[in-house]
């Protein structure tokens, strides 16, 4: 009988648990319920404020908005509900500590272009073991063997470019991609660079064309050339088991048996690290000459520091070959590489897509809405950085306060390949300083209405000229 109570008992109990439980639950979730979405408009149905966004610079955009709205406000764009922050704290909530609570988002076009397998669609245990593999190839450690490679391919680059007029951004994308297929497939890059580059190029055309997949369109080409660059990347995958042979490079990072990854992951990772590295570093390469053109007094320093090294170089009879440790002596080099990050906010922001209801501030960001960081408002932030539009090099003698500068994003998903963007940029300034004068065609009118994260002033003219030099 006492047996049988106390059965009731905890039954009763149990149900009780459960239901105090559930009350929790939904007091919670209507109080989240509750809360207030951020400040702001959502426009139009389903068009939302898309057109406002783009019928003008959108940095003008962003800049207004914020001025009205504070640093956290909603809108509606390219179809999604979207809420921008654009603090340091903000954006650190939502890329470092809270960032289990917003996955990386792009339109699925983007992924199917790239490859649903690449380390930007993803989070967790696979993005971690990606990312893992990606900086073991680009760590220092690995960079510093292939310094002299890279200064072959500037030196090479530039010889081209003498006494012509060129385009700037066109020439410093087809550097970056050449320095690209090195770092990714080591010195066997020259037996398929043509391949690459040729099925790359059509596949980048189309890379924000619409998505209709049918013959003729920009996209259905761009979907041809993916598929024939998977099967140029499976040949190179076939060769490399047959040889047998340890790589220091990306690929043989991605190939090692421990890892176990798939040709097709491989496949995609490896035509997405091409994206990601060739037009945002090229951008930066063309944001410093701009910069350099107009700010004599930088350039010379810049060109100063960089004989010295040479002059260094003479006196201890060692190599003219760049070295890692050359790289590494040039900090005027790298605060205008450091400044013209910051003014120029190539990558201007990123996305991201709550995968839960979440609260900040206050305000609730809805389950499913987009989340943009706006790293160039807070990198125009005058209560961050004093007279902002100024190019000012010297601002970053005191390094900057944290989650204040973040060029190449922050947390777990911030650009793996920053140092070797920093060596290609420090090794090819090197040159062009030193043996070559910069000549502007067309003045700087142009470069002003540049939107700095979608586009470049890829129609501004630097013919470079060779000149007379005891370095030569």
């Amino acid at each position: 009988m006492e047996f049988t109570s106390m059965f009731k008992f905890c039954g009763f109990a149990s149900i009780f648990f459960v239901f105090l439980i559930h009350s929790l639950v939904r007091f919670f979730n209507s109080s989240r319920r509750k809360l207030p979405l951020p400040p702001g408009s959502l426009g139009w149905p389903y068009v939302g404020e898309t057109f406002q966004l783009y019928s003008q610079n959108p940095n003008v955009y962003f800049a207004s908005k914020q001025k009205r709205y504070g640093s956290i406000f909603k809108t509606h764009i390219l179809g999604c509900p979207c809420v921008m922050i654009s603090s340091p704290e903000a954006a650190k909530f939502v890329l470092v500590t809270r960032a289990h609570l917003f996955k990386p988002t792009y339109p699925a076009s983007k992924e199917r272009m790239l490859g649903k397998q690449a380390i930007f669609f993803h989070q967790g245990d696979y993005h971690a073991k990606l990312r893992k593999l990606v900086l073991r190839a680009f760590m220092p450690e690995a960079l510093r063997n292939i310094v002299s490679d890279i200064e072959f391919i500037a030196k090479d680059s530039i010889k081209s470019w003498e006494d012509q007029l060129i385009n700037t951004f066109q020439e410093m994308k087809t550097f970056v991609f050449n320095v690209a297929l090195l770092a990714i497939f080591g010195k066997d890059e020259i037996l398929y660079r043509d391949d690459l580059k040729r099925c790359y190029y059509i596949l980048e055309k189309g890379y924000n064309s619409m998505p209709i997949n049918l013959p003729g369109t920009l996209f259905h080409k761009s979907m041809k050339a993916r598929k024939e660059l998977a099967q140029i990347l499976a040949k190179i995958l076939s060769t490399r088991r047959q040889m047998k042979h340890d790589h220091n490079d990306l690929l043989g990072s991605f190939m090692g048996d421990k890892e176990s990854l798939t040709d097709e992951q491989i496949a995609d990772n490896i035509i997405g690290v091409i994206f990601a590295a060739r037009d945002t570093t090229a951008s930066v390469l063309t944001w410093i000459l701009k910069y350099l053109s107009e700010n004599p007094r930088v350039l010379q320093a810049v060109t100063e520091e960089q004989e010295a090294i040479i002059r260094s170089k003479e006196e201890c009879s060692d190599e003219r070959v760049l070295t890692w440790a050359d790289t590494k002596k040039m900090p005027i080099t790298s605060r205008v590489i450091q400044e013209t990050l910051r003014i120029a906010s190539v990558l201007s922001f990123t996305f991201r897509e709550a995968v839960d209801d979440v609260e900040y501030e206050g305000y609730l960001i809805p389950k499913g809405w987009k989340v943009l960081p706006l790293f160039r408002n807070i990198h125009h932030s005058p209560d961050i950085f004093p007279e902002p539009e100024k190019f000012d090099p010297s601002r970053f003698e005191v390094a900057p306060k944290p989650n204040t500068f973040m060029p190449f994003g922050n947390g777990i998903h911030s650009c793996p390949g920053n140092e070797l963007a920093k060596l290609e940029i420090s090794v090819l300034l090197h040159h062009l300083t030193t043996k070559y004068r910069l000549v502007v065609c067309g003045g700087c009118r142009e470069w002003d209405s540049v939107w700095p994260f979608c586009t470049s002033p890829e129609w501004s003219a630097h013919p470079i000229i060779s000149e007379e030099s005891d370095h030569t």
